[in-house]
């Protein structure tokens, strides 16, 4: 649509100019047509638009088309030799239509002038537009390319701090839970326990194995980097029973409540619930011993909410129970990655009460990104003694972040391309002012050489010596009267005329005033004044 609206909004310009200045209407129309199907070609053949349009500049009023046809073919001829090539064959058709309209030099010297400005100007503005536009481009790609690359590593780096942890976790650990789990199962046949006693042992047996399980679990999860595998029955919201269970065989006074509808959980907070209940259990026993303890499943209309609540130890102070410590901080980040929250401090009686709440299907996209995908979250850019580059305003610049480097070349080159535009475009300034300074000065030089005052011919006389007349008129030596030797009336027989132009022209501007003085054996022998057209 743009380009049907230049197409013919230059049309339209075209053809009113040619009508205004007297070319008739069928001309008008011809060259707004001619115009209109080179705009629209501009983009296919830029090269043969520019041609063709400086052909047309100088035989009809387009000069906005060339203005144009060389921004299009600044940017889009490839190569510089093509463009440099293109932009003559366009000079030479434009000079070759004025000189076959004779028109006298000082318009020759006005339309290579106006060829620079109208043409070389937007065609070195339109490639540099270009080549700026496909630089910042390539950086574009380039800064998107490093971020990749940079995931990429930050993923293996994780991977292989996962692999590595859960190689000794599973050497270590693995190793103590198997030993405690075979010595509980020895000591549980032993004959010299009581019932109470082997009760006891056999719960120490089933929550050794249990973390063994869990155990396993984790090092699924380090090394694949997933927690669906983590989704064992005994760590998830449906275990919470068995851990009741286990409390309360070991002698705990415990008890769960439970409202509301059962509703289905993401993986993450699933298995986030079933920790709170175990961490505050494992609280209760610590700090707490002897205490009665409640936990508390409460299925509400957007959340689950979890909470283990322990009064006071027998015995206590009434002061708080629990300080919180690793395994709360632990705690809290497990419930943000899952889209929850967790609540720990004192209970009213001098107890203690942590708390989670959960979305309903939270799974692991709702949770936020982890840190080491997050390039701000990276350490602070090194000083200028670190490494680190300084940048123009003092700012220093990280090497190893791809997004401060895309942006440090942008601002150089940036830089560099405004100046360059910059210098161009001086240049071009200053050969302009040159041109035109010299052009204004040949004009003046051929106007006083070419023309005369009015009071100064009516001052001479007709029978004065020929040298005393020609010391006191200009030289006539001028492109500027050419055009009017031969005019007018005819010459005196065996006479030798000058023609000089008067500097109080007729009101028609399509018309000079001449002055003609001819000469005859020494003397001035006839003066004559007449009208003549311009050519």
């Amino acid at each position: 649509m743009g380009e049907i609206a230049l197409a013919a909004g230059l049309a339209l310009l075209t053809g009113a100019g040619e009508y205004l200045t007297g070319q008739g209407p069928v001309r008008a129309v011809l060259a707004g047509l001619a115009v209109a199907v080179l705009s629209s070609a501009r983009r296919t053949l830029p090269a043969t638009v520019l041609v063709a349009a400086g052909a047309l500049d100088s035989a009809t009023n387009g000069g906005l088309l060339l203005v144009v046809a060389a921004w299009s073919a600044g940017r889009r001829i490839k190569g510089v030799l093509r463009a440099l090539t293109a932009f003559t064959a366009s000079f030479v058709a434009c000079e070759a239509f004025v000189l076959v309209e004779n028109r006298s030099p000082v318009w020759i010297a006005f339309s290579v002038l106006l060829f620079l400005v109208m043409a070389v100007v937007p065609g070195i503005t339109g490639r540099y537009w270009s080549q700026r536009r496909a630089l910042l481009q390539t950086l574009r790609e380039r800064n998107a390319q490093l971020l990749r690359e940079r995931q990429m590593i930050a993923r293996q780096a994780r991977m292989r701090e996962r692999q590595r942890i859960a190689q000794d976790m599973h050497d270590s650990l693995g190793h103590q839970l198997a030993l405690i789990a075979v010595q509980t199962g020895a000591l549980e046949v032993s004959r010299g326990l009581s019932e109470q006693q082997r009760e006891a042992v056999g719960v120490l047996r089933e929550a050794s194995v249990a973390a063994m399980h869990e155990l396993r679990a984790v090092v699924g999860v380090l090394k694949d980097g997933t927690v669906e595998e983590a989704r064992a029955e005994s760590g998830v919201v449906a275990g919470i029973d068995g851990l009741v269970e286990s409390a309360a065989a070991a002698g705990t006074d415990v008890r769960l409540v439970r409202s509301g509808d059962p509703r289905p959980l993401g993986a993450p907070a699933d298995h986030a619930a079933y920790r709170v209940v175990q961490e505050g259990l494992t609280n209760a026993f610590k700090h707490a011993p002897g205490a009665r303890i409640g936990v508390g499943l409460y299925y509400e209309a957007d959340s689950l909410v979890v909470e283990v609540v322990n009064g006071p130890p027998p015995g206590s102070t009434g002061a708080a129970a629990v300080s919180g410590g690793q395994g709360l901080t632990g705690l809290r980040e497990r419930a943000r990655l899952a889209g929850g929250m967790v609540h720990a401090g004192p209970a009213a009686d001098g107890g203690f009460r942590l708390a989670g709440v959960f979305p309903y299907g939270a799974g692991p996209g709702t949770a936020p990104a982890e840190a080491g995908d997050d390039l701000r979250q990276q350490p602070p850019a090194p000083g200028p003694d670190e490494g680190g580059r300084a940048a123009g305003d003092g700012q220093v610049i990280d090497p190893l972040d791809p997004r401060e480097e895309f942006r440090h070349i942008v601002s150089v080159r940036r830089s560099r391309g405004c100046l360059v535009g910059c210098g161009v475009g001086l240049l071009c300034l200053v050969v302009l002012a040159v041109v035109v300074a010299l052009g204004i000065g040949k004009i003046f030089d051929e106007m006083r050489k070419a023309s005369m005052d009015p009071g100064l011919y009516r001052s001479i006389t007709v029978g004065t010596s020929e040298a005393e007349v020609r010391g006191r008129l200009p030289s006539g030596d001028s492109f500027l009267t050419s055009g009017v030797r031969g005019k007018g009336p005819a010459e005196p027989a065996g006479s030798q005329c000058l023609s000089l132009l008067s500097t109080d022209s007729p009101d028609d501007i399509d018309r000079d005033r001449v002055y003609r003085f001819c000469f005859k054996g020494g003397k001035l022998i006839e003066k004559r004044e007449f009208v003549v057209k311009n050519d």
